[in-house]
């Protein structure tokens, strides 16, 4: 970290792409992240920072069968989680549960409570709404937008609706509004979709927009900041979608990722493939005039192979919740 701090390391045994902090978890700073491995049994850590701040403590290990490529967490139920895994020769994803006691087993096991198992494309995604409990989830593969109903007490998942993106359209992600449950936005190539999920219908779009990633802003709502392949990221008012009312250059190459802080309004962390993760300190409304045109802190590992990179990727955007959180607690 630039500006003489210094960070908090955790090993795994194998590689990993996706890390989710645990939002249910309101008493600790946690973490559930998931290994990738094609020939070894894979691995789903839970992970607290100590009381003092000083370390990550492993609270919980678990098997999980394939390869994990996406992973979140449930928000209103800490031992809840999502996983998109593939085979080796195809993609599913399913939902699990953490044992309740799982402290005090020996080898504690993952219980699937329902398998997403609609899909025939490539899975991308699982969404859950970010605002609170909801009975409803997303899943988004290439050419697909599913909306689930999910029963937890019932172990049960089904489709509640589907819609296609086109044939000129490839879906790679998405958002869901934290403001508006009805509302998710998706990118897709060179343009962000946006849908009601009332009718799956798309409502509006950001057209001719090389995004790789989108978030919303927590705190305003009609507020989304994109990660774009120009090297930078973008803070749109979508009211006035046709241009971004804020572009923050700060990498050197493509911006891959890019997350808002649901705490503290205008901090912002963006990856890009610079090997770079930068910490932005800027207002999202176009009216507010930007306190950083440059990022406020730059993390940039000492040592990174394109091979694994996109590992890397995931594991550092997501911990920029526990980078934003010693900052805040005046560590740096």
């Amino acid at each position: 970290m630039q500006g003489g701090s210094s960070g908090i390391g955790y090993g795994l045994k194998y590689q990993a792409r996706c890390i989710s902090d645990v939002k249910a978890d309101t008493d600790h700073t946690s973490f559930i992240t998931g290994t990738l491995s094609l020939r070894e049994e894979n691995e789903v850590h839970l992970i607290r920072l100590s009381s003092g701040g000083t370390e990550l403590i492993c609270e919980g290990l678990f098997s999980h069968p394939n390869e994990i490529w996406d992973l979140a967490s449930c928000p209103f139920d800490q031992r809840i989680f999502s996983t998109v895994f593939s085979t080796g020769e195809s993609y599913g994803a399913a939902i699990w549960q953490i044992p309740e006691l799982y402290g005090q087993l020996n080898s504690p096991q993952l219980e699937r409570i329902a398998s997403l198992d609609a899909h025939v494309a490539k899975i991308n995604c699982v969404l859950w709404w970010p605002s609170g409990r909801h009975d409803k989830l997303l899943s988004i593969d290439d050419e697909n937008i599913f909306l689930w109903t999910l029963d937890c007490s019932k172990k049960a998942a089904q489709v509640q609706s589907k819609e296609s993106s086109g044939m000129l359209h490839y879906l790679s992600g998405g958002a869901w509004d934290p403001h508006d449950m009805n509302a998710v936005a998706t990118t897709c190539e060179s343009s962000v979709q946006f849908w009601d999920l009332r009718t799956m219908k798309k409502t509006n779009a950001i057209e001719r927009a090389h995004i790789r990633n989108a978030n919303y802003d927590m705190k305003k709502s009609h507020i989304l900041v994109t990660a774009e392949d120009e090297s930078g990221i973008h803070i749109w008012d979508l009211r006035k979608p046709k241009s971004p009312a804020k572009e923050l250059p700060g990498h050197t190459h493509w911006t891959w990722a890019v997350t808002c802080n649901p705490e503290y309004d205008g901090l912002i962390l963006s990856a890009g493939t610079d090997s770079t993760v930068n910490l932005w300190q800027a207002p999202t409304s176009a009216e507010d005039k930007a306190t950083s045109e440059r990022p406020t802190h730059c993390l940039i590992p000492t040592v990174i192979m394109k091979t694994v990179y996109m590992a890397l990727l995931g594991v550092l955007v997501s911990l920029g919740y526990l980078l934003l959180y010693r900052m805040m607690a005046g560590w740096w």
